[in-house]
């Protein structure tokens, strides 16, 4: 690959797709992505080098129409409810491709995608459908259609789907290429299985795709009339009865089965009060009249478990390791729930994970000796540092103990660098 030039406002899709400046563009953004390898162990690392000595021959091969995308690596994620995500992780040179791909396609559907839908779109974040869904239940739709599709992204039909694509993208190279991401197949324990449906998360494509075929749905809603916010698959409606909500649930069932060949999953679908359901990551409550924003139960549990394993008390990290691992994820968790209208949630958070850093220390310092000796150099008395150091209560009891608070104190923790959820929520909401 030479350096990018400008290219020509006439070339068609195909050409804009493998314009040097566009395919530089993807490089650039799949470099600072990173990511692991896929099926053939290419790492981010080694692309660009491959790439200049192996372009043309792709290039070639995409020309003659005879590039087939490798299989993607199948991985499992957990999931907090339970059960596995599925994820397709493509080769590097796959995601160069795809890549350039999204870049090119994404302003030819964007002008024509609905304003509720708010996932994987430019200038658009999962908190502006928070805010949306705060907005419908404050004008009186205090009901909510919580619809959960049955493994999206693994069932999506490749036919309704490319005749979705093909509505906007006329160029049949193009087509086929992307079809041939669909079929490109998943490796599994090193088995390549085939893909008769589905486009894996996990690839650069898979969002945009998602929203093309879902696409027809939000027409649907707004043909309507719905109130709706919808997230990639996660798709929330709000009217004003459990009545009405459960007519509203039927007929969507039926307009996915029938239409889409999706199918609706029965047992995380629901029609409830909006403060029983969450929506990415939040909830909400009322507080004198008011609706507002809570982080979801669900949420503050994962957080929590994710703190605990890091902070396990048989864990060798140095002390400054964990923290700024603890911090790592702390500050990019309350990037993200900073919108949530309750302080005290990140205030009692932060107590907790004190008391799990004073309970990690405490037992590090293992024998009374070295435990009277730490809590006198941290300023306890001698009589209570040697009553302290001698008790056989647990780790987690002792962390609450006042000698252990008074040594292990707030400000201990901030001269270790340890950072407060609570003041950097304060911060945040301030700016």
């Amino acid at each position: 690959m030479s350096q990018p030039t400008s290219d020509g406002a006439e070339q068609g899709v195909w050409e804009r797709v493998f314009a040097r400046a566009n395919l530089f563009q993807a490089l650039a953004r799949v470099e600072a992505n990173g990511g692991a390898p896929g099926v053939d162990g290419m790492t981010v690392a080694e692309l660009r080098p491959y790439l200049k000595a192996h372009w043309l021959d792709i290039r070639a091969a995409l020309e003659a129409g005879r590039y087939r995308p490798q299989p993607v690596r199948r991985v499992e994620i957990p999931k907090p409810g339970g059960g596995v995500r599925l994820l397709g992780i493509p080769t590097v040179v796959d995601r160069l491709i795809q890549q350039a791909l999204q870049q090119v396609l994404t302003p030819l559907f964007e002008p024509g995608f609905s304003p509720h839908s708010y996932g994987f779109r430019p200038g658009r974040k999962a908190h502006d459908a928070i805010v949306a869904a705060q907005a419908y239940i404050r004008q009186g739709y205090a009901w909510v259609v919580d619809i959960d599709l049955e493994k999206f992204f693994d069932r999506v039909n490749h036919d309704k789907l490319m005749a979705r694509v093909g509505r906007v993208v006329k160029d049949r190279r193009v087509k086929a290429l992307i079809h041939q991401y669909l079929v490109s197949g998943v490796m599994v324990n090193g088995v390549v299985m085939e893909t008769d449906e589905g486009t894996p998360q996990g690839g650069p494509l898979s969002p945009l795709l998602a929203n093309i075929m879902l696409d027809d749905l939000d027409k649907e809603l707004e043909k309507r009339g719905h109130h709706f916010a919808r997230y990639a698959d996660d798709c929330n409606l709000y009217v004003k009865s459990r009545r009405a909500g459960e007519r509203v649930l039927a007929s969507v069932r039926r307009f996915l089965e029938e239409r889409l060949s999706l199918t609706v999953n029965e047992q995380k679908s629901a029609v409830d009060r909006p403060w029983r359901r969450k929506f990415l990551g939040f909830s909400f409550f009322k507080r004198n009249g008011e609706t507002l924003r809570r982080v979801a139960p669900q949420a503050r549990t994962r957080l929590k478990a994710k703190l605990s394993s890091l902070t396990r008390r048989t864990t060798h990290e140095p002390l400054e390791e964990i923290i700024r691992r603890v911090n790592q994820y702390t500050m990019g968790w309350m990037g993200y729930f900073r919108l949530a209208d309750t302080p005290t949630v990140f205030h009692e958070v932060d107590e907790w994970l004190r008391r799990r850093l004073r309970q990690l220390l405490w037992k590090r310092w293992k024998r009374p000796k070295a435990r009277r000796r730490n809590l006198e150099a941290l300023g306890v008395p001698p009589k209570t540092a040697r009553e302290a150091a001698g008790s056989g209560k647990g780790y987690w009891r002792l962390a609450a103990s006042p000698p252990v608070q008074q040594a292990l104190s707030n400000a201990f923790w901030r001269s270790q660098g340890l950072r407060s959820l609570h003041e950097r929520y304060c911060q945040l909401r301030a700016t």
